[in-house]
């Protein structure tokens, strides 16, 4: 900036207003309008400097809670899928059916110990996967007809075991 002497009717001002700080040269009738003109220059600029940084902190977080959900999905199909089994489900149904699932339940041995309806429909939540309840319900039903779980207990108690280990079982 230009240090020469200000002139007779010529003002310097220096205005300090939140992180901004402003040198003013102008004509002492002009003052007035200068420094509100600059001060509601400086508002509008930190009023969008405020707006971009409210942006900013939104498309983070959404970036965040993106990255968390691609870090989970990324952690379920290492759990729920089983190199033989999963791929040929999905290949022969198109997706993951709920029995698909809870055959790769049976297969990690998840059912080496009693399970509930309600816990086993649980652990599908937890991995992700909502199915309905009557759903892991049927499914469960089905694999006890087929002879890979075996049920224990009462109707609307029953306790879902493995009858057999997977490694004893022949491929399906």
């Amino acid at each position: 900036m230009n240090e020469s002497p200000p002139s007779s009717d010529e003002v310097r001002i220096r205005l300090k207003h939140r992180d901004w700080e402003v040198e003013i040269s102008c004509i002492e009738k002009k003052v007035k309008e200068v420094v509100v003109n600059v001060l509601s220059g400086i508002d509008s600029s930190l009023s969008i400097s405020s707006e971009f940084s409210t942006q900013i902190a939104e498309l983070r977080r959404q970036i965040d809670t993106l990255t968390e959900q691609v870090h989970s999905n990324v952690i379920i199909q290492r759990q729920m899928t089983n190199p033989v089994t999963l791929p040929n489900k999905m290949a022969q149904g198109g997706g993951i059916t709920c029995r698909g699932l809870l055959q790769s339940l049976w297969d990690e041995g998840y059912f080496g110990a009693e399970k509930p309806l309600g816990e086993v429909h649980e652990e599908l939540s937890r991995r992700g996967f909502n199915y309905d309840r009557t759903a892991v319900s049927h499914s469960l039903t089905d694999m006890v007809r087929e002879n890979i779980l075996t049920r224990k207990g009462t109707m609307r108690s029953y306790q879902y075991i493995q009858r057999k280990p997977p490694s004893e079982l022949p491929s399906q």
